[in-house]
């Protein structure tokens, strides 16, 4: 008999990150528990189904995550106040968590970041076992860190922390290829080029959270080769290396305005992906194609 279909319970499942995961769940030929909080915005694909409320809130999480295999968090309100960002970080991801592991979930997957680290000038390459920012380094990646943390703390959950850097990829709400080339075009371009711009783009980063929330990538007891069971694990996922002078310079470029570029004294190291690629994973998108991807969505339309 053949095995059932896994279920994986996604939130922020229409976002950027959220939609892409959803599709490639389906792709694995999962069945994708879509929770959103406005009905009718959860993808429109066969094997997902829409749920709508808020995820952290008990009667919901217990619910929705009732005979799931996986749970994939890619909520985080960045931008907003730090109140409403650390409710997320440390109250309600976590509270999900919790009933995702008294459910009997084997595997729940947050959507980290790579903004965690220090990558101040001279730091040299980052690994999982980079130095991670300091408390008051700012709202994002303080409550970013108190996610993480606080996942960690949850025993008898297999968790794994994804931490992506920039994440390309088209769509009205992408930070890169839609909001920043907005405030790139209100004036906001000075920066030095030579400046490790670390990036991946939602369709590898999508596949690699997909793998690891259906089982794909075994569990392990070295973390260099697989999740650790009942441990919280860190990887990162991260395209071929880049400048600021690849991304700043493509924006610029396709906006008609000329960048600033400056001297200063900037990180130049590398995000290490040797524990994803140990993992099975390796990114499919070229730095040409996401920035031809980029260009092409900043293109004037006439």
């Amino acid at each position: 008999m053949a095995a059932s279909p896994p279920v994986v319970v996604v939130t922020g499942a229409n976002g950027l990150v959220g939609a892409a995961v959803c599709r490639a769940l389906v792709a694995r030929s999962a069945q994708v528990r879509a929770v959103v909080r406005r009905a009718g915005s959860a993808p429109a694909l066969d094997g997902v189904t829409e749920h709508v409320g808020q995820f952290a809130e008990d009667a919901f999480a217990r619910e929705v995550t009732a005979g799931a295999d996986a749970v994939v968090t890619t909520v985080h309100p960045m931008g907003s106040p730090r109140e409403a960002q650390l409710r997320v970080a440390v109250e309600e991801t976590p509270a999900l968590a919790r009933a995702a592991r008294d459910a009997g979930v084997a595997r729940f997957v947050h959507l980290s970041t790579a903004g965690v680290y220090d990558r101040s000038p001279g730091v040299g390459d980052i690994a999982e076992d980079g130095p991670l920012l300091p408390e008051g380094s700012g709202a994002y990646p303080d409550t970013k860190n108190a996610a993480d943390a606080a996942l960690a703390e949850i025993g008898g959950l297999t968790t794994v922390l994804v931490r992506p850097p920039a994440v390309l990829g088209a769509g009205e709400t992408s930070v890169w290829n839609t909001l920043r080339p907005r405030a790139v075009a209100d004036g906001d371009r000075r920066t030095n080029p030579a400046q490790t711009w670390a990036w991946v783009h939602v369709d590898d980063l999508a596949a690699f959270v997909a793998d690891v929330a259906t089982g794909a990538v075994a569990t392990a007891d070295d973390p260099e080769q697989g999740p650790v069971p009942g441990r919280a694990t860190p990887v990162n996922v991260a395209g071929e290396p880049a400048t600021w002078r690849d991304y700043l310079g493509t924006v610029t470029g396709a906006l008609g305005v000329e960048p600033e570029w400056t001297d200063e004294p900037v990180w130049t190291g590398r995000l290490l992906t040797d524990r994803a690629r140990r993992w099975g994973w390796a990114p499919r998108v070229s730095l040409a194609e996401a920035l031809g991807e980029l260009r092409e969505g900043l293109a004037p339309r006439g």
